[in-house]
């Protein structure tokens, strides 16, 4: 039997309940993260669960009770062990008026845990027409409403392809529907920065801190022509592109990739809460 925390206890995934008038199923409105585990054990939650509450900050939601999401994660990693698993925190604005506007209810809590696939060293991705508005109100937040990110990786898949990349309205370079991107440009690890309109991605911060790139604006031509691109999330870790578009980069992972893979791999098998 699946096991999910819903609002304050485990209980069957079959039959576990939502509102239909819960604000994140309605308009969106809530929050998430998403936590690799393995073998019963989470990555960086400390950095993940940060994040949930500044997402939950910006978006005007009351902030998470983190003891409660501590125990709750812990509760369903130990009722569904998996020894490679995603871990899905979902915080929503709770049931409330058929519009945009907020009700009185408290919030929902749902934390489930489903089992992952170990991703491959290599990858496709393609670019798309469609910016992140670096701008806009939800910018920097990890939130549910991830319509754009459905739109555009339904494109990526119809290319072959695992993931697609967006330019912010500036037309730089800013980040994929549930990635970051890197490039390395004449031997430089390089990444936009969080002003771009990406978001803080816990990965992408722990690849900064540990290999060093540098964080700066990088055109959209910069796909085209570095000498390697690798992605980062908490489901891939690090992966190298083998291919943008229709532009080959043979020899993918290159070797400051190979370099960050490494060095990740290493970094966080030493320390499951960096």
């Amino acid at each position: 039997m699946a096991l999910i925390w819903l609002d304050g206890e485990l209980r069957d995934a079959g039959s576990a309940r939502v509102s239909v008038f819960d604000h994140g199923l309605t308009v969106g409105d809530g929050v998430f993260e998403t936590l690799k585990t393995e073998n019963g054990r989470a990555f960086a939650t400390t950095r993940h669960l940060d994040r949930l509450a500044a997402s939950a900050a910006g978006l005007g939601l009351p902030e998470p009770d983190r003891a409660e999401v501590e125990r709750a994660c812990a509760a369903v990693l130990d009722a569904v062990p998996l020894a490679l698993g995603r871990l899905r925190i979902t915080y929503t604005g709770g049931p409330g008026p058929l519009g945009s506007a907020r009700g009185d209810a408290p919030p929902t809590l749902v934390v489930a845990h489903a089992e992952m696939s170990r991703r491959p060293d290599t990858t496709a991705v393609i670019t798309v027409p469609w910016t992140r508005n670096e701008r806009g109100a939800l910018a920097g937040l990890k939130t549910t409403s991830y319509a754009e990110n459905v739109i555009a990786l339904a494109r990526a898949r119809q290319e072959a392809a695992s993931e697609a990349l967006f330019a912010n309205t500036a037309g730089r370079l800013c980040e994929g529907t549930g990635t970051n991107v890197f490039v390395v440009v004449d031997g430089e690890l390089l990444t936009p920065t969080l002003s771009e309109g990406c978001l803080a991605g816990v990965t992408r911060a722990l690849v900064v801190e540990w290999t060093g790139a540098r964080e700066t604006e990088l055109p959209m031509d910069a796909l085209r022509t570095a000498d390697e691109v690798f992605l980062t999330s908490s489901a891939r870790d690090v992966q190298a592109v083998r291919r943008v578009d229709g532009r080959e980069l043979p020899g993918a992972p290159g070797p400051v990739t190979a370099k960050a893979m490494r060095i990740f791999r290493e970094r966080a098998a030493a320390d499951i809460d960096p």
